[in-house]
């Protein structure tokens, strides 16, 4: 079975992905253009389903993965990633403001403005192959390794001619004594080269806290971004930084993944139906050489919910008169009527007659 496993001769690593290693061979290039993925975590069970955009030039391609335990491998539902992203889209919203603005009447402008502001076991032998499947466009192996050198020599006699740096980033894993899933990625069409949206990828695993590798991303040479949709009974957060600026939370609220008849189907599979918390999170890395762990991931202290809005501003109106003038028109005419009042009062008031004379007294 370890003869079978031909995947090809991969030598030096062009690309590394959030999750694990792509490596292709001398003459060939491929880069991810962007990589997305969700985690679900209930009650020490981790699925992860990650979707690749690829480009370059490369017939082939392999990819390694380290996960905590043994893992299950399928294919993915692509519809499950056009849901999310309907569900955690930003929203538009306006808000008014009274007094005008630099580039509002009178000062200039037409009078309004806007903007956005917006471990497992350990098996007998050095290294097992523990299953192996053909998924669409991929050929994938499930493998355990007890030594890194051992598994260093089996890679290479595989057809992973693994350069150093990428055998000294797998040891951590070695040692803690994870298994690896090792995914084979060829076109569609034989002979060409690696393009677009490839197929997604579901694993499923036990883990006691849910986590996302990120260990193997330090190899990559630019700068790296991860998009990261966390499933869960409560919002979540990664530990740390790992060498990166800290994350953003883009999106973070209670979804019920039954309600509207079934509007979310793909995340109702992945959920079971069950209400899950969602939280999006966004990191980049532009110094990928300092990333120096995985993403783990815990509960916040409070599920806030959380939406990214973008704000509209615009001076508020009256019909097509801006409030501040109407105001400030309505304080005059106020002022002006107050005078006219005061003045007409004072003209309608009566004069009081003088006091009579009084005669002076009789002279005796």
């Amino acid at each position: 079975m370890l003869v079978s496993l031909q995947i090809g001769s991969l030598i030096a690593p062009a690309y590394a992905c959030g999750c694990g290693a792509m490596v292709v061979d001398r003459n060939s290039q491929v880069s991810v253009d962007r990589e997305t993925s969700v985690v679900s975590w209930s009650g020490g069970a981790e699925q992860i389903v990650m979707q690749l955009t690829v480009r370059g030039n490369a017939p082939e391609a392999a990819w390694i993965m380290p996960v905590p335990r043994r893992a299950t491998v399928e294919l993915g539902d692509a519809s499950l990633f056009s849901e999310l992203e309907t569900l955690t889209a930003p929203v538009r919203e306006t808000r008014h403001y009274f007094w005008p603005h630099a580039d509002d009447w009178p000062f200039g402008g037409s009078g309004s403005t806007s903007g956005d502001s917006a471990a497992a076991p350990s098996a007998a032998a050095p290294v097992g192959v523990v299953g192996r499947e053909r998924l669409g466009p991929f050929d994938v192996a499930r493998l355990t390794a007890t030594d890194p050198t051992a598994l260093e020599g089996w890679l290479t006699e595989n057809g992973f001619e693994l350069p150093d740096r990428l055998s000294t980033a797998l040891r951590p894993y070695v040692e803690q004594k994870w298994e690896y899933v090792a995914i084979r990625l060829a076109p569609q069409e034989k002979g060409g080269p690696l393009l677009g949206r490839l197929d997604p990828l579901r694993l499923r695993f036990a883990s006691d806290e849910p986590v996302y590798p990120m260990r193997l991303s330090r190899l990559a040479t630019t700068p790296q971004s991860l998009g990261l949709y966390v499933l869960a009974a409560h919002r979540m957060e990664p530990r740390g930084r790992i060498g990166g600026p800290a994350p953003e939370v883009t999106y973070a609220e209670r979804v019920d993944t039954g309600r509207d008849g079934g509007a979310y189907p793909a995340l109702g599979e992945l959920t079971g139906g069950k209400p899950v918390f969602l939280t999006a999170i966004s990191q980049s890395f532009p110094r990928p050489e300092r990333i120096d762990g995985d993403h783990e991931l815990r509960a916040t202290a409070a599920d806030t919910p959380y939406r990214t809005t973008y704000y509209r501003d615009e001076l508020l109106t009256v019909g097509p008169v801006p409030a501040w003038v109407l105001t400030l028109l309505g304080g005059v005419a106020v002022a002006v009527a107050a005078v006219l009042l005061v003045a007409r009062s004072r003209r309608r008031r009566p004069v009081a007659p003088p006091p009579p004379v009084m005669a002076p007294p009789p002279l005796r």
